[in-house]
Formats: structure tokens, C-alpha cells, sequence
């Protein structure tokens, strides 16, 4: 027995030696140098690819099948002279016996200087597309065809035997100074990854493995160029289809045209799932930073054979937003001071290919806390949806600073009002009207994108605790308004100010090149002086203003659409003040005139109350006609017919003051009213910018004389009563004084 086991362990001792013996000759004596064409023509014709074999192959052969390639290149049978792919050296080996039962075992897999060139020409055709596959030139004529009546190849009919996939240990997969180009000739595109290096730990199914990639990327349209950093613990399961990138962190750089010379810092962080045989994907843990931005969450991907449908949540820390965008090339808007400044974001987010929706949303805009939904329901339409609820906002923070065209505009404006203001003597009322206004008060500038309008696909329900416009502290804000295929409309705007309330409604039409609006407009019981101031402007007057109009203008500037503008309104100021003009001291004036005696004290007061202001307007290219204002104020009625220039602001009044008798306590004696001027209507005159309102008013003195005479008539009709009584029939006496009132 023990004969036999000396015996049978000499025997396998001298296989081995035999072995090692064939294996020594085969890498010695056996130089696969030798067969490079049989080589070149065994890929060829199994492959269906070009192998060029510029330099040395290197072997082993027990107990590693080494091999090492020098300097080879790859290139499609139909283009053979143009390589897809070279690279300097490639080398690899694995264990002969494990592959016996398929088993890969390999060493050190170690890849230099790869290069990969990937080209789509004008046709639209990828040189990746002809990899593997035979030209039609190249195929055999001469082969006949297959016999139908062939007899079914007997192995072909034995059931396949299910596949098992290949066990691979690899020590370690490195890859130094590869490089990847693009070029995408019909839009002359270009992509580049070079510098690759691709360095790994041992290489088993189901275990992590250690990875670490780096690469410089770059692009032409626009110019950029990253240098980036890939590390993880790579995860996967071949037979469950589940693959996990642990630990993961992308990092790296970005600099080109985008960023206007400034540099982009940015990491991403977290761990990444895809499990085919389920068909979903995820990102936990997910930490993106991108120079001051810093933001935390989750996704997760499902439907990944279908329509894949995103859902996630996001959150972005609070940011300085024009700092970030001017640190990425990127300059803020010219916004007014104070915005932009901060920022937070909170939301939930739920995406296909084509749509996106961001839910239970709540943005810190600067002062502004902002919640409700908003979504892209079309990418290619653009549909845009939005409900949001503001607890308070001011616009006029985010309005882009007045033009330089409006800002010469109004300064010439503004000089001539001046001017007018200097010119007019108030305190005595004796200086001549202002001249009517020639300034235009409105900017010509373009107004609205009217392309971008026309593309426009919203649906938006806006809601403000406070709302800031114009200047105007509105409470209650609420807009709801809808834009499709060039028609923007706006279903409401409504608000409260200052213990009043308004609503708007309207509708664009930005079809035509010359666009179209329609406004429809309510106020109720609101102070007319703060309209007036926050437009920069002294108020001329106080009250509660109450207002409908219906107007149409049409063009894409401030002076198109005055100088267009058409339609009806109907106003009504109470409780209103003339602001630094004593109507009433003037009218006292010219009574003291008529009375033929001297004013014994100054003015009382410097303003003039009236209890009621009421009119209609009817617009005519820019000019408002007011054929029946009414004022009444104590002792005073006014009547008043005239034009108000809103082209230039500018107003043209005819006004006519009925005395109905002097209520005060203590009437100046010079302006005592007497009895037979009650009912008299007294001509005023107001010309002049509207700005300017009743400093712009004189009394009419050919007017005035006017009614001197109508006065003189009456006081002589008086005695020739007094003188005639019944002597004469009335008919003689209304002749009589008829003479007397020519």
C-alpha cells in the first residue's frame, strides 16, 4: 500500500514536471509575435472588428495566462485606416484551472494611455454603430443559400442550458492617462475626458469595492472645462441586477464662458441604488454643494422599464442669492437695494421625463415667507402652474431701476412743473395761468417680451397677507390669472388699502404685433392722496376715492399705451380737501372787488374742504374729456367741463363757482355775501400741469366782468321796480330792464 502511494504521488509529481516543462517551452519556445496576422484574421472574421498590432505580445501561460499588448489599435471593418480605439499597453492574467470551472481569477488588470475616439458624422451616422457588424461588401456571393429541407442541426434542437454568469476575483483594475473623445459633427459639438485615471480594490461579486476615478472634462458649446473626482465602496450582484455606489462623493471644478471667468466648486454626496429586477434607483443621503449653496435630501426612481417618475424631497440652507449667482458669472438682475439677498427652500419634489412638480414648497425669499405648489406640467409647452401664498411681499424690491430714457423724461418733466409752480404767484392769485404742459410725462422703452409672452402656458392663484405695489401697502392681495397661446388674463386682482378696496380685471392680447389691452377697474373708499404720492408726487388733494372704468390702449410701451387709451370712467372723492389752495379766500377776493371795499385779515385757512367730488371721463387717445364734474363744498357749488392731458399730464378746465352763502362764524365784512349774488355762477380758469391742481386756477376776469354786468342789470331792474311799481303794466317793465341787460 504504501508502494502504491509512492508510486502514485511520483506520478503526479512527474505530471507536474511535465507540465511546468510544456508550459517553460510554450512561453519560450512558442512566440505569438509570430502569428500576428493569423491573429489579426481570427478577430476579424469572429469579432467583426480591425485589430492593428503595432507592437510586442507578451505571454505566460501556467499557472497565469498573462498577456500583455503593446501599442494596438481597433477600428470598424468599414472604416479599417480610421481606429475607434488604441491604447499603449494592456495587462492582464488569469489563473488557468479556475477558468475550467468558469471561474475568473485574474491579477492585476492595468490599462495605459487608452484612447477612445467617437465620432457622429453629417448624416447623423456614429462610428460606434459599425462595431461587430460585417460590411455588405464583404459578405460571399458565392455562398449558397440555405436548403429549407435541410435537416435541423441536431445540437441546435437540444435545449440551451440556463446560463450562469461568469464568477470574476480581479485583484485590482487600474487605468492611467485614458482619454475619450466626442464630436458630434451636424452641431459641431465636441465633448473630451481626458487625464482618466481609474484605480479599484479587488474586484468580487456581492462585496465592496474601493474605487477611485478622476478625469478633466471638457466641452466647446459653451466652452467649459471641469476637473472632477469620483470615490465609493462599488456594490454589486449580477444575478439580482442590483448595483450600489456607497459613500459616494463627486467633486470637483468648473471654469469657462458660463461662469465669466469665475470658478464653480461642487460636491456631491450620498449613496446611489439601482436594482434592475425591480426597476427602480435611488439617492439617499443625498448633500450637493455648489460654492455657497448647500443643500440636503432624498430621491427615488421607479418605473425605470416604463415612464420612469421621480419622487423626493429637497432642502437648500439659507443663502446669500446674489452673491452665489455673481460667483458663478452669473450677476444678479438690477434689482432694487435689499433683494436677493436671502434665500431657503423646502420642498417636495415629484418628476417624469416630461414634467415637474415641486409640492408642500415653502421659500424665505429676503422678508417673504412663500408656500403652496408649482409645477411644469409640459416641458415642451412650458405649462407652468402656480399657488402660492404669501404672508407679505414687496415687488417694487424686484422691479428693475427706472431707464435712463425715463429717467431724462421725467426730469424734464419735472423742470417745467417747476417752472410753472415758480411762476405761479398763489398767495395773490394774480399772476397769469400756466401754460399748458408740453413735456411727455411716459417712457417709450419697450415694455413686455412679446415673444416670450406669446409661448406662454400659465395657470397662477397668488395670494399676499401684504403686498407691497407701487408703493401702495395692499392687504389681502389676490391674483389669479392665466396666460395661452399669446392671451394673458388676468381673472382678478384684489386688495385692500388703506381701510378702501379695489379689483382689476383685464386681458392682452400679444398676438399681433401691436398688442392689445382691455382693463376693467373698481376702487372703493380709497384715499386718492396715496395713489397720487407714491407715484413721487406732492398729492394736490385728499379724499376717498371711488372709481369704475372700462378702458382699451394698445402698443408695448408707457407712452403707446397713454396715448391709445380709450374707454369710460366714473369717479366720486368724499370727505375731499383741496390741499394748499383757499378756494374760498379767492372767491372772497373778488366779492371784496365787487363790493368795492378792502379784505381786513389774512386768509383763515390754507386748504378748501368740500364734501362731495363726482364726474365721468371719456378717454380719447389719451385725453380724458369731463363734461360734468361736480364739487360742493360749504357755501360752494362747482360745476366743471374740461379735458385732463394725460399725454403730458396737463389739464384744461373751464369752472364756474355758485355762491349758495357764507356759513362761517365770522365773515369778512369785504366778502359779506350779498343776498343777490347767491346763485351767481363765478368763472375760474384752470390751466396748467395737473400736478400743480388748484395753484393752477385764476378767477376768469372776462368772465367776471361778465357778471358785473349781468349784476348791474339786476340792480337797476331793482329800481325801476322800486321807481315805477304798478303804473305800468309788467309787460313795459321787463322791456325796460331789457335794455339795461344788453
Amino acid at each position: 500500500m504504501k508502494a502504491f502511494g509512492k508510486i502514485l504521488g511520483l506520478t503526479l509529481l512527474g505530471l507536474l514536471l511535465i507540465i511546468v516543462a510544456l508550459g517553460f517551452a510554450l512561453t519560450h519556445f512558442f512566440d505569438p509575435n509570430d502569428y500576428k496576422d493569423e491573429i489579426r484574421k481570427l478577430v476579424r472574421d469572429r469579432a467583426h472588428v480591425e485589430l492593428t498590432l503595432n507592437g510586442d505580445i507578451g505571454w505566460s501561460l501556467f499557472p497565469w495566462l498573462g498577456l500583455e499588448l503593446h501599442d494596438a489599435s481597433v477600428a470598424t471593418l468599414s472604416e479599417p485606416s480610421k481606429p475607434f480605439a488604441d491604447l499603449q499597453m494592456l495587462g492582464l492574467s488569469v489563473r488557468v484551472l479556475p477558468l475550467l470551472r468558469k471561474e475568473v481569477q485574474m491579477s492585476d488588470v492595468r490599462v495605459e494611455g487608452l484612447n477612445l475616439t467617437l465620432t457622429r458624422d453629417e448624416n447623423g451616422h456614429g462610428n460606434w454603430e459599425d462595431i461587430g457588424k460585417v460590411p455588405a461588401t464583404a459578405a460571399n456571393p458565392a455562398q449558397p443559400p440555405a436548403t429549407p429541407d435541410a435537416p435541423a442541426n441536431t445540437a441546435s434542437a437540444k435545449p440551451d442550458k440556463q446560463w450562469q454568469p461568469l464568477k470574476l476575483d480581479i485583484d485590482s483594475l487600474t487605468v492611467n492617462n485614458a482619454r475619450i473623445d466626442f464630436n458630434d459633427i451636424p452641431k459641431a459639438r465636441q465633448f473630451t475626458a481626458e487625464s482618466i485615471q481609474l484605480s479599484t480594490g479587488p474586484i468580487h461579486n456581492a462585496t465592496d469595492i474601493p474605487l477611485k476615478l478622476t478625469a478633466f472634462l471638457s466641452t466647446n458649446q459653451p466652452v467649459v472645462r471641469t476637473k472632477t473626482e469620483l470615490t465609493g465602496k462599488l456594490r454589486f450582484d449580477r444575478a439580482l441586477k442590483r448595483y450600489q455606489l456607497d459613500d459616494m462623493r463627486f467633486s470637483g471644478e468648473a471654469a469657462g464662458d458660463p461662469l465669466q471667468g469665475k470658478t464653480l466648486t461642487f460636491s456631491a454626496q450620498g449613496q446611489l441604488l439601482a436594482d434592475m429586477s425591480a426597476n427602480v434607483a435611488e439617492w439617499t443621503n443625498l448633500k450637493l454643494s455648489a460654492n455657497q449653496l448647500r443643500a440636503l435630501g432624498e430621491l427615488h426612481v421607479r418605473d425605470l422599464d416604463k415612464t420612469p417618475q421621480l419622487t423626493g424631497g429637497i432642502s437648500i440652507a439659507q443663502l446669500n442669492l446674489r452673491d452665489f449667482l455673481d460667483g458663478v458669472g452669473q450677476p444678479a438682475p438690477p434689482l432694487g437695494d435689499g433683494s436677493l439677498n436671502k434665500l431657503e427652500l423646502v420642498t417636495r419634489i415629484a418628476a417624469t421625463p416630461t414634467s415637474v412638480s415641486l409640492d408642500d414648497l415653502r421659500v424665505k425669499l429676503d422678508d417673504s415667507t412663500i408656500t403652496g405648489h408649482v409645477a411644469v406640467e409640459d416641458f415642451a409647452k412650458q405649462s407652468l402652474r402656480l399657488q402660492l401664498k404669501a404672508d407679505a411681499f414687496d415687488a417694487d424690491r424686484y422691479r428693475k431701476p427706472e431707464g435712463e430714457q425715463a429717467k431724462s423724461a421725467g426730469a424734464a418733466r419735472r423742470a417745467e412743473v417747476q417752472g410753472a409752480e415758480a411762476e405761479a404767484m398763489v398767495a395773490s392769485g394774480t399772476s397769469p395761468l400756466p401754460n399748458q404742459p408740453t413735456q411727455g410725462a411716459w417712457s417709450d422703452a419697450k415694455l413686455l417680451p412679446l415673444e416670450r409672452l406669446r409661448k406662454l402656458d400659465v395657470d397662477a392663484d397668488l395670494s399676499f397677507g401684504k403686498l407691497t405695489l407701487e408703493k401702495l401697502p395692499i392687504q389681502n392681495a389676490a391674483l389669479k390669472t392665466s396666460a395661452l397661446d399669446g392671451v394673458i388674463t388676468v381673472s382678478s386682482l384684489r386688495g385692500d388699502l388703506y381701510n378702501g378696496n379695489f379689483e382689476v380685471k383685464g386681458d392682452l392680447d400679444a398676438r399681433p404685433e401691436v398688442p392689445l389691452a382691455r382693463v376693467q377697474t373698481r376702487v372703493a373708499k380709497v384715499p386718492v392722496e396715496h395713489f397720487i404720492q407714491s407715484q413721487g408726487t406732492t398729492p394736490p388733494l385728499r379724499g376717498l376715492l371711488n372709481l369704475t372704468s372700462d378702458v382699451t390702449a394698445k402698443g408695448n410701451s408707457e407712452k403707446a399705451l397713454v396715448e391709445s387709451l380709450n374707454g369710460t370712467a366714473s369717479f366720486a372723492l368724499n370727505d375731499g380737501v383741496l390741499v394748499n389752495a383757499n378756494l374760498e379766500q379767492q372767491l372772497c377776493r373778488g366779492i371784496s372787488t365787487l363790493n368795492r371795499k378792502s379784505l381786513s385779515g389774512e386768509p383763515r385757512g390754507k386748504d378748501t374742504p368740500f364734501q362731495q367730488l363726482n364726474g365721468n371721463l371719456v378717454f380719447r387717445n389719451g385725453v380724458a374729456s369731463n363734461p360734468d364734474l361736480k364739487v360742493r363744498t360749504p357755501g360752494l357749488t362747482v360745476n366743471g367741463d374740461g379735458d385732463i392731458d394725460l399725454r403730458v399730464m396737463g389739464m384744461n378746465y373751464r369752472v364756474g363757482v355758485i355762491i349758495e352763502g357764507d356759513k362761517s362764524d365770522m365773515p369778512d365784512p369785504a366778502c359779506e355775501v350779498n343776498p343777490r349774488f347767491v346763485g351767481i355762477e363765478w368763472p375760474v380758469l384752470c390751466r396748467g400741469p395737473l400736478e400743480m391742481g388748484a395753484k393752477a386756477c385764476r378767477l376768469d376776469n372776462d368772465g367776471l366782468g361778465k357778471v358785473a354786468a349781468k349784476l348791474a342789470g339786476d340792480r337797476i331792474g331793482d329800481k325801476i321796480d322800486e321807481k315805477l311799481g304798478d303804473k305800468v303794466s309788467p309787460e313795459l317793465k321787463d322791456a325796460i330792464k331789457g335794455l339795461f341787460k344788453r
